[in-house]
């Protein structure tokens, strides 16, 4: 499949991605469960939210190995593209005031970011580094769904995060269940189908 399609399809997921944790920050109604976990770490170490979002990757990223899970172009671009539209769009959304404005703003961001997961891992340009883990974890064990896999990551850095004094909310919680089944949902509509002979592109995303 030509990069004509694959490239531009990555970063628009990752620009939504980045758009998706605005929403759910605007809602005031709890984050996704890594950053409640990033923050709990924030808040325990004293190291500074941003700079626990980027120090969590290097573990991350070391748990591939296992896994036999390869970085690609789109693990790197993840980690400079997400951020930056998060802060375009925290910048251009208004703050959630109403309570069914906040309520639509988890729905929405909830929906966009299992549409956007899906979206850049079905480029097969490399996942970011905490999505990598759940597909290298459904590929070394390929009886379990990717909702299953998905939800658990989840539940887990959720529950470490509100143990070290992160935030939980209705938000938070509604994510950690949904986003499996959102993933699995997209994930087969949303993945480029590759030539037999691309197999190192089939390794890296855990196809």
């Amino acid at each position: 499949m030509s990069l004509i399609r694959r490239v531009p399809q990555l970063f628009a997921g990752l620009f939504l991605y980045g758009a998706s944790m605005a929403l759910m920050v605007e809602s005031s109604l709890g984050g996704n469960s890594w950053d409640v976990f990033h923050q709990g770490v924030s808040q325990v170490t004293g190291i500074s939210f941003g700079w626990v979002v980027l120090l969590t990757g290097i573990p991350v990223l070391l748990l591939w190995i296992p896994l036999r899970q390869r970085p690609g172009f789109g693990t790197v671009a993840n980690l400079v593209v997400v951020g930056f539209s998060a802060d375009i769009a925290l910048a251009l959304l208004p703050a959630g005031e109403s309570i069914p404005g906040r309520v639509g703003y988890v729905v929405a961001g909830i929906l966009l970011n299992g549409f956007a997961t899906a979206l850049y891992i079905g480029s097969r340009m490399g996942p970011g580094p905490r999505d990598g883990l759940m597909t290298g974890l459904a590929a070394r064990f390929p009886r379990l769904s990717v909702r299953m896999i998905r939800t658990g990551i989840e539940l887990t850095v959720l529950g470490v995060g509100f143990l070290l004094g992160g935030t939980v909310g209705v938000g938070t919680i509604a994510y950690a269940l949904a986003i499996g089944p959102l993933v699995q949902l997209f994930l087969p509509l949303l993945t480029v189908r590759e030539r037999p002979d691309t197999r190192r592109l089939d390794m890296i995303t855990g196809k």
